[in-house]
C-alpha cells in the first residue's frame, strides 16, 4: 500500500511526538481528506521515515502516533548539480527531476548567457521556493534524503568557493571532452562524491569554460548531439550516479 507522505523539518523531529505544521495539516485534511486513525508516512529529510497513524486531526497541526520507524542509509555516492538557470520553468523541471535522481546538492548559476537576472531579494525567494519544490518531490518519489537547494548565484562566485568534491564535470562540445569512462580509468576506485556543472542555453562562454577548466572541472561529452539545458542535466546525472554506484 502506498501511504501519503509528509515532511517534518530535522528541527521539529521527535519520533515520540510527531506533529505536522499548518501547510501539511491543511494539505492533509482539506485536500487528501485524511481523518483520524488514517495511516501515513513522514520524512525528515535525512534519511529518517516513520509509518504513523493520525491521532488528532486538525488545520492547524496534525498529531501522529509512529507505529514503525525505518533508517535509509545516505547513498554511497554523493552527486552535486551546478545548473546554469534556464529560462521560462525549465529549471522547475530540473529541480523534480535531480531530485528523483538523487543529487544531495543542488547550485543554481547566473552566467554570462542566462536568461533569468535575479537581485538579492528575488535570488532568496526563488531558493525558498525551489526548496519546497524538492521537498514535494521527495514526497511525491519516496526519496528520504532531501536534496540542499543553494542560493541563486552568479559562476564567478561559484568558482571563486568550490563545493567539494572528489571529481568535478562540467558537460562540453569541445573536441577534449570525454565519456565519463574513461576519466575513470581505476574501476576499482570510484570517488564517493561528484559535482555536475551544466550550462545554460547557448552554452558557456569560452571565457567560463576555461575558467571552470583551470578550476579542475574535466570536459565531459553527452554524446554526438546537442542537448538543451535541462536534458543535460538529467543525462549527466543519470550517468553519473550509474558509473559511480555500480
Amino acid at each position: 500500500m502506498t501511504l501519503h507522505r509528509f515532511y517534518i523539518e530535522p528541527d521539529r523531529w521527535d519520533p515520540a511526538r510527531l506533529i505536522l505544521d499548518e501547510a501539511e495539516s491543511r494539505h492533509a485534511s482539506e485536500v487528501l481528506r485524511l481523518r483520524e486513525d488514517d495511516l501515513v508516512s513522514v520524512f525528515n529529510g535525512e534519511g529518517d521515515e516513520i509509518h504513523a497513524r493520525i491521532t488528532q486531526q486538525g488545520k492547524r497541526s496534525t498529531t501522529l502516533a509512529a507505529e514503525s520507524h525505518r533508517c535509509h542509509p545516505a547513498p554511497a555516492v554523493r552527486i552535486g548539480l551546478a545548473q546554469a538557470v534556464p529560462k521560462g520553468k525549465n529549471m522547475d523541471l530540473v529541480l523534480q527531476k535531480a531530485t528523483e535522481l538523487g543529487a544531495a546538492r543542488i547550485f543554481p548559476l547566473l552566467t554570462e548567457r542566462t536568461v533569468v537576472k535575479l537581485d538579492a531579494a528575488e535570488a532568496a525567494d526563488k531558493q525558498e521556493k525551489w526548496q519546497r519544490m524538492v521537498i514535494e518531490a521527495c514526497k511525491q518519489c519516496g526519496q528520504n534524503h532531501l536534496p540542499q537547494v543553494h542560493l541563486p548565484q552568479s559562476f564567478e562566485s561559484f568558482l571563486t568557493d568550490l563545493p567539494q568534491a572528489e571529481l568535478r564535470l562540467i558537460a562540453a562540445l569541445t573536441p577534449e571532452a570525454r565519456p565519463l569512462h574513461a576519466w575513470l580509468p581505476d574501476p576499482s576506485s570510484r570517488p564517493a562524491s561528484a559535482l555536475l556543472l551544466i550550462g545554460p542555453e547557448g552554452d558557456f562562454t569560452p571565457v567560463e569554460l576555461a575558467a571552470a577548466l583551470a578550476s579542475g572541472f574535466l570536459p565531459l561529452t553527452l554524446g554526438p548531439l546537442i542537448l538543451r539545458t535541462e536534458t543535460a542535466a538529467l543525462a549527466a546525472l543519470t550517468i553519473t550516479a550509474y558509473e559511480l554506484d555500480r
